[in-house]
């Protein structure tokens, strides 16, 4: 199969799934040491899941890997499912669970966009999703005490699904979606408690690399 009958095949899967697909150049996809910083310190989720830092690669590592492809693709998710309005002040502590369906979702489709190129003889394809894996209530870091290491990797119990997410691996999501014309804004927070979104008309964005 081609490239572009591929990419019309993919377009139709996001399109099915309520999100949108649209191609980039990898060498157009903007990385930053700041964005693992972010991670590292601003991010309640850090060292707590098995798909971000510290077990996930950094972004030299990111950079290496983006020269072995010419074919990309980012992928928009706009909004939160079944969710047209919402009142800051309900959003639990744990907001990472209340985001759940938000987080399932992305992190299935970009894995079925994956396995469709993959299948169709793509074998480099590879799929980044957005925000910490959610497919277990708590993650193995969660459950484990003291320090560990990424051979606990191995434990994962959805290992052939789990992507990391491009912030994690340093990709500095809004500049790259800015450069496509794609909309991403920082989402206000009442009182500027993190956590506490004012709105769920968010935008959230995964990453295909194909060829």
């Amino acid at each position: 199969m081609n490239i572009d009958q591929l990419e019309k095949e993919l377009m139709e899967m996001a399109r099915q799934r309520n999100s949108s697909l649209h191609r980039i150049r990898p060498s157009e996809i903007e990385i930053g040491e700041w964005v693992r910083w972010k991670c590292q310190f601003g991010c309640k989720g850090y060292g707590k899941h098995l798909n971000c830092p510290p077990y996930v690669p950094g972004p030299s590592e990111t950079k290496k890997l983006l020269k072995e492809y010419e074919t990309a693709y980012i992928v928009r998710f706009p909004g939160i499912p079944g969710m047209e309005d919402l009142d800051p002040d309900t959003i639990p502590v744990n907001w990472h669970s209340f985001l759940k369906d938000l987080i399932v979702w992305i992190h299935e489709t970009m894995y079925d966009l994956e396995q469709h190129a993959f299948y169709q003889g793509y074998y480099k394809a590879l799929a980044f999703g957005a925000y910490p894996c959610i497919f277990c209530e708590d993650c193995i870091p969660e459950e484990t005490k003291g320090i560990i290491d990424v051979s606990l990797k191995r434990e994962c119990r959805h290992m052939e699904k789990v992507r990391t997410s491009m912030e994690a691996v340093g990709i500095d999501v809004f500049a790259t979606v800015h450069k496509m014309g794609l909309p991403l804004e920082v989402v206000p927070c009442k009182g500027n408690e993190y956590g506490k979104i004012m709105h769920p008309n968010i935008n959230s964005y995964g990453l295909l690399l194909v060829c």
